[in-house]
């Protein structure tokens, strides 16, 4: 993340897939629900060392609109980790953090969905580093989300036609006021978004390891973060 003049180039936004927990507990002949469960562990190890090092907005991909095609057995044991987790995370995580819910909460449990409010209203004045948590989220539904609100807007009055611009779409977005992505990492040797930020990675730069999501560590976002740092960014220009 620095350069060779010394100059320190961080992103102001990552996101991360994190990929490969089923794997990981297969592979020690566990059952997917533990790979899950020490995915989670690293989640929040992951988080402190971002926000240690000065990471403005990070955002996680913990469960896609597409991962509720999951056995029932398994999206039940990632409803409780969610659950846990989150009570976990805010008892524990910076109080200067942000922490945002993307995604459709009417897919979740009353109790569920009601924490994840409670938190979202509890952290909003909060002015330290954005905490992101995509669940029940697909890049598809929330660009059909923001256009159905610009919509609304357009036919109530509130916004006429020519006002729809990139900047005033992108405030829509389930990410409204946050930057877009600069990093997007993914673990578990899958090369593709899958459905994750599609509008928001733009011009992004992406980072693919084969190192599953449990193996993460600082290490590990190191070498994403040096790589970051030796690219060129020129955003379509020379």
């Amino acid at each position: 993340m620095t350069l060779s003049d010394g100059t320190c180039v961080l992103p102001q936004h990552i996101g991360i897939i994190m990929d490969g927990n089923g794997r990981w507990a297969k592979k020690r002949g566990m059952p997917r629900k533990l790979g899950h469960r020490e995915g989670a562990a690293v989640f929040k190890r992951i988080t402190d060392i971002c926000n240690e090092i000065g990471i403005k907005y990070l955002t996680f991909y913990a469960f896609s609109t597409e991962n509720r095609k999951r056995p029932e057995d398994e999206k039940n044991a990632l409803m409780d980790l969610f659950d846990k987790y989150l009570t976990d995370v805010w008892e524990q995580v910076d109080k200067n953090v942000k922490l945002v819910f993307l995604g459709d909460k009417s897919y979740f449990s009353p109790s569920l969905r009601e924490k994840m409010i409670r938190i979202e209203d509890e952290s909003r004045s909060h002015i330290g580093m954005t905490l992101m948590i995509a669940m029940n989220y697909g890049g598809r539904d929330d660009i059909i989300y923001a256009a159905k609100k610009t919509a609304e807007l357009v036919s109530s009055g509130y916004m006429k036609t020519e006002e729809i611009t990139e900047d005033t779409f992108s405030d829509m977005l389930y990410t409204a006021g946050a930057p877009d992505v600069d990093l997007m990492i993914r673990t578990g040797g899958e090369y593709r978004l899958s459905n994750f930020l599609i509008w928001q990675c733009a011009y992004a730069e992406f980072y693919f390891t084969d190192v599953l999501w449990p193996d993460f560590d600082k290490a590990e976002l190191d070498k994403a973060l040096d790589s970051f740092a030796s690219r060129k960014r020129r955003f379509g220009g020379v």
